[in-house]
């Protein structure tokens, strides 16, 4: 099983990403190396936007989430796909600015907006902010006064919904540091703040319940539970409050097991509830929005490395060492998450006993994964990572002083550099002597 529909193994027996051999990718742009499926990707962002129009009567706009992986490139393509985006930083606005996207469409997040994020996001024509405490309400307030506008906003609300996923990426429960508590009246009060307001004009509500999330259940009590608070936006202080953001977190397979729904069932059961409360509390269809990341990315990456070693310890386990490691994929050090992986060079041999993938940072716990099985293995051979398009590339650094990897993407027949390589000046060309 190679995990999604874009991999597959040649004549060569070698894995194949779309139309394209990985070991001659490695050998061409050279190890560590991001590949994303550029076709993947762009089907992937068709697919939510039609499964989202069929499934939902009124408006409808998908917002790609740029934190799970921001490039020029995937800006483009996902403004050339009809999308809308999330950003939070001025780095993300920067780089749709300059990637050329509407910037009417993006929705800027973020739990501690500097003053200079808020100007740069103003100045850019950056459409709506998603509001996470009162101390940045005022601020933005302030600056939308000193350029004699009026910004729209959205609150970001902690509706108390629970989800089964990894503590570190739930954000819709009370304990979170995003956003204003929808059961201790928190949210309501800071609408009524902002209503006070002449510089802001509240156009919706939003909210995130967390990451990896693979029921339904969780999204469609959200929905109650934020359509309630138009609701009571509506007739306690007159708010019409027109877009309701649902935010990400549907989720996606990384290994065997993972059993998510489908999207179009995803969606179906959110919309359905959507409608059945907006009837029955009396507001219209809200414009829904929905943050995919992963969804959108996930499976479009590989990322590819070179065995430098393998090291067996008798009665232990065995040591698979890579060119890369928790430097550009650090998603494993942090949660624990598992990525599956091959050998490249032989991705259609049966996998053999499990092995531990190491990478080469100087810590013990830079692991890729452990207990993996694995086709037979050797020094020089081409290891594949798979579903590493989301929060690989954004979550690398350069500890151990290490290079970041290149990107390449795969449109039908082209491979094309989208990120180069870092070199050690790179490295060394923000120090002062």
């Amino acid at each position: 099983m190679l995990y999604a529909e874009n991999l597959s193994v040649n004549q060569s027996n070698h894995l194949t990403i779309g139309r394209h051999d990985a070991v001659a990718l490695a050998r061409r742009f050279g190890t560590p190396l991001y590949v994303l499926d550029e076709d993947r990707m762009r089907l992937n962002c068709r697919r939510y936007r039609q499964t989202l129009a069929g499934a939902y009567p009124g408006e409808g706009l998908v917002l790609y989430a740029s934190k799970a992986l921001c490039t020029l490139h995937t800006a483009r393509v996902a403004a050339e796909e009809g999308l809308g985006a999330d950003a939070v930083s001025g780095g993300e606005i920067y780089t749709l600015l300059k990637a050329g996207f509407p910037m009417e469409k993006v929705f800027f997040h973020g739990n501690n907006k500097t003053p200079e994020e808020i100007a740069l996001a103003m100045d850019s024509g950056v459409g709506y902010f998603v509001v996470d405490n009162r101390e940045e309400l005022r601020r933005i307030n302030d600056l939308a006064g000193q350029r004699g506008r009026i910004q729209p906003i959205l609150f970001r609300v902690k509706p108390g919904v629970d989800c089964h996923t990894h503590e570190y990426i739930k954000t819709g429960q009370i304990d979170s540091k995003f956003g204003v508590a929808l059961e201790t009246g928190e949210a309501l009060e800071i609408h009524r703040e902002a209503a006070s307001l002449p510089h802001v004009r509240v156009e919706g509500v939003h909210c995130h319940i967390g990451s990896q999330i693979f029921e339904t259940e969780p999204f469609c009590e959200a929905v109650r539970r934020m359509t309630g608070l138009m609701a009571q936006l509506k007739s306690e202080l007159g708010m019409d409050t027109r877009i309701l953001n649902l935010g990400g977190g549907f989720g996606i397979p990384y290994e065997p097991g993972d059993d998510p729904p489908p999207l179009a069932h995803y969606l179906r059961s959110v919309t359905s509830v959507l409608r059945q409360e907006t009837e029955r509390l009396g507001l219209p269809l809200p414009q829904l929005c929905f943050e995919p990341g992963r969804a959108l990315v996930g499976d479009a990456g590989v990322t590819l490395y070179t065995v430098g070693s393998v090291k067996t310890i008798p009665g232990v386990r065995t040591y698979v060492a890579v060119d890369g490691g928790m430097a550009d994929n650090p998603r494993y050090i942090l949660y624990g998450a598992k990525h599956p992986a091959l050998v490249a060079n032989r991705a259609g041999d049966a996998p053999e006993g499990p092995v531990t993938i190491a990478g080469k940072c100087c810590e013990s716990g830079d692991l890729i994964a452990e207990h993996t099985p694995l086709q037979a293995v050797y020094p020089g051979d081409i290891l594949a990572v798979l579903v590493t398009g989301a929060y690989n590339y954004s979550m690398a650094s350069n500890y151990n002083r290490l290079p970041r990897p290149a990107m390449v993407a795969l449109q039908g027949e082209e491979a094309r550099l989208i990120v180069r390589r870092e070199t050690y000046e790179d490295l060394i060309s923000h120090d002062v002597l």
